[in-house]
């Protein structure tokens, strides 16, 4: 069989490297070495759809090469190749395809059912997020966890307030495990203006707050008004106040759409019937009823992942999109008009592509907005309710949560996941985004929906520091969850939503994030850098630089072992986009970084 070459991180194998914009010329090069004849063909297939076999053209003794002419749609193509080898007796069939991590140097197969495919994105347009968002240091508050001002105008009926702000989270449930009573810390947005100065010493720039309109639970994303902020919480004014205080700290800040789906005692639904009896629940001549999905009116509802306290709302309905967003006095024009600087979209799977985009064209309509999407997977190849996703291709999200990010980082801390793995998941997400998506994603190392960072890391500090640092050192705009700093540890919802612990913040910890923000802040080239990846069976390591004769790098390695010692440049293996790209500032390390 022949000896083949592949790599399609490799300029010297397919260029340009990764997604391209539609319309983009594509060369494929791939080296054979063989004594006999061979013809060779490269395969392509849109998604699940057209495939296509076309014949490479040899070009020197060993290669061959293709700019495919049929690479005409917005998305992902599957490609592989096709060998057919003759000697003097026999023609043998087999083709060359991706490893399963899925990208770099592949593997042949000998049955064509069996091939993982490479893939190619092609996406319409550059996603150009605002000027301060790529630079920024979020920071995700759960507001009533963070921070409490002693003014709390409690408005509601059948709530608890946890007794001292140590007290454990805790939910009241029934037997068959509906929450019966809410528990309250008391958190509210004054509270979060106090603690403006202690953000600004830690380095935050940019804030994230899950959602702050009016709702049943702590959590909030039961939304019962879209127009009214949570009376535990405060008040129009106080959100007005929050918003300009941070803008005169030269401060912004993104609020939480839950626009899927609703509280079923929400002004919408109104299942309980204290709202007025306007309700979709209540009345088939409800405003709302072409919101909701009934099989039986009005007992049997479609809801959320069937939690029937989440009545889920069809998207589709023009009212309900001009509601949101598509009308001057729409939720997002009333919200917008406070100044915020973006949303992040909950759950943006369950939104379909055309309604995100039209959320996208409203916000496009002021400067240096950004629309940021939940989703967990790989975004470049999300698929939900059958159809493949767009909204990373243009027009649509300027970035995902990229909980992908975070697997990666976990996997790599904890020994479930090796530096080879690592590198190479890594690299796939580099090729599979468009580059502006790439850079702009919002990274995480745990969120309000996942275990606390130093509970997933054993307590282990020293595996903290690592984890921090690929935060704020690998592509993507990074995140704190409220607390992690602190030493705040918990396992999922609702552990990993106490209160923060202001008479009692790990100064191990805390430092942790002072110093890496210092170095994300130190180096501009973190935001917008190239990324090549190195690896050995002990060290992590990878370079953000502006191009392969870059005059601006920053070169990090990370050791993952218990042990000391120095980089040996011998035993790394590096996986780079650039054929041009030379280790040479690789000598030995003393430190775990290095910034010219």
């Amino acid at each position: 069989m022949a000896e083949i070459t592949y790599n399609s991180w490799s300029d010297a194998y397919k260029n340009p490297f990764g997604a391209v914009i539609l319309g983009t010329p594509i060369d494929f090069h791939i080296d054979i070495k063989t004594d006999n004849q061979i013809d060779v063909k490269l395969v392509t297939q849109f998604e699940n759809g057209f495939k296509s076999y076309e014949n490479m053209t040899r070009i020197s003794e060993h290669s061959y090469h293709l700019r495919p002419e049929n690479l005409t749609e917005i998305g992902f193509y599957k490609y592989y190749f096709q060998i057919i080898e003759r000697d003097q007796l026999h023609e043998y069939h087999y083709f060359y395809g991706a490893s399963q991590i899925g990208g770099g140097i592949g593997t042949t197969y000998a049955d064509e059912n069996s091939v993982v495919p490479y893939t190619q994105t092609l996406f319409l347009k550059a996603e150009q997020a605002p000027n301060w968002y790529r630079d920024a240091i979020f920071y995700q508050i759960f507001p009533d966890s963070f921070a409490r001002n002693d003014l709390i105008n409690n408005q509601k009926s059948d709530i608890f307030f946890y007794g001292k702000e140590t007290d454990s989270p805790y939910y009241i449930k029934e037997p068959n495990g509906d929450i019966t009573r809410w528990t309250f810390y008391g958190g509210n947005l004054a509270g979060i203006i106090d603690k403006i100065p202690y953000l600004k010493s830690l380095g935050v720039t940019a804030l994230y707050l899950n959602p702050i309109f009016e709702a049943r639970s702590s959590h909030r994303y039961d939304t019962s008004d879209y127009h009214k902020i949570d009376s535990l919480l405060g008040t129009t004014e106080d959100f007005e106040r929050l918003v300009k205080t941070l803008h005169a700290h030269e401060m912004h800040i993104v609020l939480d759409g839950v626009f899927s789906h609703v509280g079923r005692n929400s002004v919408y639904f109104d299942f309980d019937g204290k709202n007025g009896g306007n309700g979709a629940y209540q009345s088939r001549q409800s405003p709302y009823i072409d919101w909701f999905s009934f099989d039986n009116y009005p007992e049997s509802y479609k809801s959320w992942w069937g939690i029937k306290d989440l009545p889920t709302i069809d998207k589709h309905q023009k009212s309900y999109q001009d509601f949101i967003y598509g009308k001057s006095d729409s939720v997002l024009s009333k919200w917008n008009s406070f100044g915020v600087d973006g949303w992040r979209l909950d759950v943006a799977d369950e939104l379909p592509d055309d309604f995100i985009k039209g959320i996208r064209a409203t916000l496009s309509q002021e400067p240096d907005k950004v629309l940021i999407g939940e989703v967990w997977e790989d975004a470049s190849r999300k698929i939900a309710y059958d159809q493949y996703r767009k909204y990373i291709y243009g027009d649509a999200l300027h970035a995902t949560m990229n909980y992908p990010f975070r697997d990666l980082i976990l996997g790599l801390l904890t020994g479930a996941m090796t530096p080879e793995t690592a590198a190479g998941k890594l690299m796939q997400l580099y090729e599979n985004y468009p580059t502006d998506i790439f850079l702009n994603n919002f990274n995480n190392i745990g969120t309000h929906d996942t275990e606390r960072i130093l509970t997933m890391l054993g307590g282990n500090t020293a595996k903290l520091n690592l984890a921090v640092g690929l935060l704020m050192t690998l592509p993507g705009v990074p995140v704190i969850y409220y607390g992690d700093e602190a030493g705040l540890t918990g396992h999922k919802d609702p552990e990993n939503r106490a209160f923060f612990p202001w008479e009692s913040i790990n100064p191990v910890s805390h430092q942790i994030y002072k110093n890496w923000i210092a170095i994300r802040k130190s180096a501009p080239i973190l935001a917008t850098g190239d990324l090549s990846v190195f690896y050995s069976d002990q060290f992590f390591g990878f370079v953000r630089s502006d191009g392969a004769a870059s005059q601006s790098s920053a070169t990090f390695v990370f050791n993952l072992s218990d042990q000391g010692g120095m980089v040996d440049p011998e035993k790394l293996t590096f996986l780079t986009k650039s054929i041009d790209f030379v280790p040479f500032f690789l000598a030995a390390f003393e430190s775990s970084y290095k910034i010219k």
